[in-house]
């Protein structure tokens, strides 16, 4: 991933050096494994522990896999270089470059979950202070873009903050399905290496073992994986989509925090425009076009095959780079988002009254018409609001069909605004019951 969109902690997970000093434990794990099984001298494990307390030569291990052509062989070869022949004679025993690849990658993308989790938390933090900040500012509740009854701007916010909710718990999930490792061998037998090897290395590293592992580690974990970040990546969008929408200047609800020197065009002064949120969709675009690279590597031949890898290669990093970019983003603009109350009450009356329409239809209901009755009336003033730009309640007022119905004193009753929000404190108690 490019560097503008991309933050230290996560990039390092994915650096050279950390790929080889993830090889260089499981290697040497694997070492200690022999150790006690009494197949390996204990002052040779010691020698490999030393060797790897200086930093990897990317280029020295590069320069050797020019010639290899083979990325664990060149890796393997390096580190003999730096141990003696009586030691490195040991590193990788009956193990196959898969035990090596798969678990290293597992281990960088269940550290990955740890910093992506880190983030959600973080996100929820932001989201939980904006909705109970703004818990009872009534804006306008839209359906299909439209006016359709009041709701509040911290309902929006604890709407996603549930969403992220799941989202959370659905990485944590994923995280867990995906840390497995395996030191099964070639064709995943363990015809040359015991199963105590694979159980220590695993351990060691903070994996499960796989339950069967053929020579390469099921590629479903990693399917699964890669869609759950989608749908984070996706509620991402939903969220960033709704500011983008209530910071369109007929609307001008919200708006993303602009600072001092900041410029919104090239060519025209005025623009304050919604860059953050827009980047988020794209971004979100990003992570969900790994998923079905990461559905066909399901498919291998037989015991094993490579066409996996170079798709993992690019949507392992990519995907989790720009994902715990996005959440980070996001969670500043939650924090920094600019609320304007006075815009939504405003917003609330465009329509002069006609939130209150579906009040009216239930009163008139429980007043004895039938609901086709109560509909054409309460339809028929409605559209005389949309075509003539008049007062509903003036309106309602002045239908005879309705008054023999609904006194006028009576239809004033349904013209409350907090009538629509009752129920705001239990929505509250159930979203942020655990939070």
């Amino acid at each position: 991933m490019i560097p503008r969109y991309s933050r230290p902690d996560m990039v390092e997970v994915w650096s050279q050096e950390s790929k080889f000093r993830i090889w260089f434990e499981i290697e040497a794990h694997a070492c200690d494994a022999l150790v006690a099984l009494g197949v390996m001298p204990e002052a040779h494990a010691k020698s490999i522990w030393q060797a790897g307390r200086t930093p990897f030569d990317s280029d020295r291990i590069q320069a050797i896999e020019d010639v290899t052509r083979h990325d664990v062989i060149a890796f393997l070869t390096y580190l003999g270089e730096r141990v003696d022949e009586d030691a490195a004679r040991y590193l990788h025993r009956g193990m196959t470059s898969s035990d090596v690849l798969d678990t290293g990658f597992n281990v960088q993308l269940t550290r990955a979950s740890d910093l992506l989790i880190a983030g959600i938390r973080s996100l929820l933090d932001a989201l939980r202070q904006s909705a109970f900040r703004y818990k009872f500012t009534i804006c306008m509740g839209r359906s299909h873009g439209v006016h359709a009854e009041p709701v509040t701007f911290g309902l929006k916010m604890a709407v996603a903050h549930a969403e992220m909710s799941r989202n959370l718990e659905r990485l944590e999930a994923a995280r867990r399905d995906i840390a497995v490792g395996a030191i099964s061998g070639a064709v995943g037998t363990y015809a040359h290496v015991d199963p105590a090897v694979e159980a220590h290395v695993c351990r060691a590293m903070k994996l499960e073992t796989e339950s069967v592992s053929t020579q390469v580690i099921p590629r479903d974990r990693h399917a699964s994986y890669f869609a759950t970040l989608a749908v984070i990546a996706s509620s991402i969008e939903r969220i960033a989509t709704e500011i983008r929408h209530l910071q369109r200047t007929e609307v001008l609800e919200v708006e993303e925090a602009f600072a001092a020197g900041q410029k919104g065009s090239s060519a025209m002064p005025h623009k304050r425009n919604p860059i953050l949120t827009e980047n988020l969709t794209g971004l979100a675009r990003l992570v969900r076009m790994t998923v079905q690279p990461a559905l066909e590597n399901v498919v291998l031949w037989h015991e094993r095959d490579i066409s996996h890898s170079s798709v993992e290669r690019v949507i392992g990093p990519d995907a989790t780079i720009t994902l715990d970019f996005a959440l980070n983003r996001l969670e500043g603009v939650i924090r920094h988002l600019v609320v304007h109350p006075d815009r939504m009450e405003a917003n609330l009356h465009r329509l002069h009254g006609l939130v209150h329409s579906q009040r009216v239809l239930l009163a008139l209901l429980e007043a004895g018409l039938t609901r086709e009755d109560a509909y054409k009336l309460v339809q028929r003033n409605a559209m005389k609001v949309w075509d003539e730009n008049r007062d509903f309640l003036t309106l309602l007022r002045s239908d005879p069909d309705v008054t023999k119905v609904l006194p006028g004193d009576e239809i004033e009753k349904h013209f409350d605004l907090d009538a629509h929000l009752k129920y705001i404190d239990q929505i509250f108690s159930r979203v942020f019951a655990n939070a």
